[in-house]
């Protein structure tokens, strides 16, 4: 099975994913302690979304992160760049508009979302910067945003007990109940290697978005971005 390094080339990334989709979304569960569920819930209170508005969910694999937004009424459109995710998530959902594209070079207009949300995906992305870039091109002007991305605790002893976790427990666990092993020990460099907290934030601000604020999730294993495109932001040349 395949398994990406921390260079992130696209087609090694989407590969993985493909290998993993078919028990990814019982692996996530497992790994987090069941935190995931939270997770969740935490993204779709930050988005707000209301009746009606057209929402986009990067890195939706399977639509798990997507189910919830259609249910609260919106037109969600989960997209994700591995076909084996998509395909997995069309056979659970086929009433969800599952949708092929490339974080940094996404198949939507300009302003065509009223929010937009990313979920674990922007970490794997090789060009985070432009992927938040290209969000904020779909977006509608005063549009909003949320990423949740893993990050870095901010208790000492939580600190201190995570690296032990993804460096040797977690790898250990991925062996037992995913199709891929390989694929979570990537996880854990990845996350090892990812910015902070104020880091992600000022990303943000450069791509464009304002406002940027977080919050953090399980001690700051998790965090919760969220920001708003401009009110009065100038529509994209043609």
């Amino acid at each position: 099975m395949s398994r990406a390094d921390l260079a992130k080339r696209p087609e090694q990334v989407a590969a993985m994913f493909d290998g993993v989709a078919a028990r990814y979304d019982t692996t996530n569960t497992v790994l987090s302690l069941r935190q995931d569920r939270a997770w969740r819930r935490a993204v779709v209170r930050a988005l707000d979304v209301r009746p009606g508005e057209r929402v986009l969910d990067l890195a939706a694999g399977t639509g798990t992160s997507t189910e919830p937004f259609t249910d609260a009424g919106a037109l969600a459109v989960p997209c994700d760049f591995s076909l084996g995710m998509l395909a997995v998530g069309a056979r659970r959902r086929p009433d969800l508009p599952f949708t092929a594209g490339d974080a940094t070079a996404l198949p939507f207009a300009d302003g065509a979302f009223d929010a937009v949300t990313i979920s674990f995906g922007l970490r794997n992305v090789v060009q985070p910067r432009a992927a938040l870039a290209e969000l904020l091109r779909v977006t509608r002007p005063g549009g909003r945003l949320v990423v949740c991305e893993f990050s870095q605790p901010t208790a000492p002893v939580l600190r201190a007990l995570y690296a032990p976790y993804l460096l040797r427990a977690l790898p250990a666990v991925a062996r037992a109940v995913s199709s891929n092993p390989e694929a979570y020990v990537y996880l854990a460099e990845s996350i090892r290697a990812w910015p902070d907290q104020r880091a992600l934030a000022g990303w943000l601000a450069e791509a464009g978005w304002v406002g940027a604020e977080w919050r953090d999730l399980t001690g700051g294993i998790v965090a919760l971005h969220r920001a708003t495109r401009r009110p009065d932001a100038a529509p994209a040349l043609p």
